[in-house]
């Protein structure tokens, strides 16, 4: 592990066989870019990262891995967005995607395979989610692949709510003189989902079980149910693949979601995002898990090249 001057920060390089990673712990514990290595010499550039001039608003830099906690997605209240409301009745603020991606994050545990970052939430995350908790993001870095942990514990007596999930900005294309159109994507999920204005969850579309990223109803669908909880993308010249598994520890996987997303047809990346649930879990319920007093929760994503 090597630390590198990046727009006046310093940011941290993992070079793990084959594979290299770059992060920002210190800023929403961002993984900012995966590249790998091939047997001809070629490097792969898995996980995007812009050509950017400064870090000003680093939480909107559409590249890495941005954080979502502690929920995943549009929040809304009786169906203006925005908002969420608590067991306690209280209406409060909650934005897209929450506070993490934007928030600070302490290093504690920094080696040659990886890092734990912990939340330190400002006063806007401490009003709108008011629970005495730590969020901790941890990753693990493999050869051919990755570990990403988010953890929260609860060390007050109130259940907390939470549903957090992943934005992963893929490289699309992966490989020079292909398109969209050349990657399938197979998520084994028993039902699609899509967000209405008002934040209800409709029926989504009826995808076949393998289908093209150039495939526009592919665009914020969120698959739900899905079997074994593995899913891939494959490159179909070369077989080549990332392959995804989800997991949980001391909750139920029930309504895990996996969204597709991506800006337009020619942005250079294209996000595959692993959820504990559908957005707008406080409201519908769907995919909110709830941390006991005293208790620990985890949500695990492993991703593997090859």
């Amino acid at each position: 592990m090597e630390r590198i001057p990046y727009l006046g920060q310093t940011i941290l390089r993992w070079q793990v066989g084959t594979s290299c990673f770059l992060a920002l712990p210190e800023k929403g514990a961002r993984l900012m870019n995966w590249n790998a290595t091939l047997g001809d010499g070629s490097v792969r550039d898995l996980i995007h990262w812009p050509e950017i001039t400064s870090l000003d608003d680093f939480a909107k830099i559409r590249g890495g891995n941005p954080i979502l906690f502690p929920f995943a997605g549009r929040s809304y209240d009786k169906g203006e967005e925005g908002f969420w409301r608590a067991a306690d009745g209280a209406r409060r603020p909650m934005p897209m995607h929450g506070y993490a991606r934007q928030g600070d994050f302490r290093i504690t545990r920094l080696d040659e395979g990886g890092f734990s970052a912990l939340f330190v939430p400002d006063a806007a995350a401490k009003a709108a989610y008011p629970f005495d908790y730590e969020f901790i993001v941890s990753y693990r870095f493999e050869p051919n692949g990755l570990y990403v942990e988010l953890e929260l514990t609860n060390h007050g007596t109130t259940p907390i709510p939470w549903s957090a999930g992943h934005h992963f900005y893929f490289t699309m294309p992966w490989t020079s003189g292909l398109a969209r159109k050349d990657y399938l994507i197979e998520v084994p999920a028993t039902r699609t989902l899509r967000r209405n204005e008002s934040g209800q969850l409709v029926a989504g579309p009826n995808p076949q079980s393998r289908e093209p990223l150039d495939n526009p109803a592919l665009l914020d669908t969120i698959f739900t149910g899905v079997r074994g909880h593995q899913f891939q993308v494959v490159e179909r010249a070369s077989g080549a693949r990332l392959r995804f598994r989800t997991g949980f520890s001391n909750t139920t996987s029930q309504d895990a979601a996996v969204v597709t997303w991506t800006q337009d047809e020619k942005s250079p990346f294209y996000c595959i995002e692993p959820w504990m649930g559908p957005p707008n879990s406080p409201e519908t319920k769907l995919g909110l898990h709830h941390v006991g007093g005293g208790q620990t929760q985890k949500f695990l994503v492993e991703i593997r090249h090859g």
